[in-house]
């Protein structure tokens, strides 16, 4: 695709090796800014906004229910799932093969289980209504998810006006860490209890990529199958709209 930026093999093995596993290890959670350039980004974001505006996506669900909580209370997004190979997904697909790249480099510094899958991404939105996710555990359950990897799409945000911050409550420390949802930002971080966050309510259009890593997949109906057979766990990729 002639407006993607390139991005060599040997600069997302510096960024891996030099900024995302030494911050996964001492931290728990690591941004990265600028990843893509603008020209990139920018290919990603109109096409995520066109899967918003053709009404591509439905609401999110729930593992579970309570009697008497309203689902959009708890979660308000609403979402899509997309392998990459869709037409009009070309820019998407680029973002996913980056970052399966750069998992791959950082896979076997990250623990002794292998990485090697992950599902189709999911594309999804907060409507900018105030919309947002309560305090939650992306994989509580050891269903395999491993790393959390989100990239956010959002251009001119400010998180005093806008909201749509997410907060990290990293287990075992006196500290919250605040991550603004910047355009062309990938966030990482542990997905599973050293990791409870919250999507603080949303009061303008929000976007963002959001990817599940895993060392192996120890249960079968985690999510729907995607890209198999990678040097990468079970992933699975969120492309968000506020």
């Amino acid at each position: 695709m002639p407006f993607i930026e390139h991005v060599s093999d040997a600069d997302l093995e510096r960024l891996a090796l030099e900024r995302v596993v030494p911050a996964l290890l001492s931290h728990g959670f690591c941004h990265v800014d600028g990843l893509l350039g603008q020209l990139a980004g920018d290919a990603v974001l109109e096409q995520v906004k066109e899967m918003h505006r053709s009404g591509a996506l439905q609401d999110g669900r729930l593992a579970g229910s309570v009697r008497g909580i309203h689902r959009k209370s708890i979660r308000g997004d609403k979402i899509a799932w997309v392998s990459g190979s869709e037409r009009g997904c070309e820019a998407i697909s680029f973002l996913l093969n980056l970052i399966d790249k750069l998992i791959s480099v950082c896979a076997s510094r990250l623990g002794s289980k292998a990485i090697r899958e992950r599902s189709k991404a999911m594309v999804a939105c907060y409507p900018g209504n105030g919309a947002g996710y309560v305090k939650h555990v992306d994989n509580p359950n050891s269903d395999g998810r491993c790393i959390t990897c989100i990239y956010y799409l959002n251009k001119n945000w400010n998180a005093t006006e806008h909201g749509g911050v997410l907060r990290i409550f990293p287990e075992g420390k006196s500290y919250v860490a605040d991550i603004k949802p910047l355009f062309d930002r990938l966030l990482f971080f542990w997905s599973d209890r050293r990791n409870p966050h919250e999507v603080q309510p949303s009061y303008s259009t929000r976007r963002r990529a959001f990817i599940n890593v895993n060392r192996q997949r120890e249960t079968r109906d985690m999510m729907p199958s995607g890209l198999w057979d990678r040097n990468v766990s079970c992933c699975s990729m969120f492309l968000i709209i506020l």
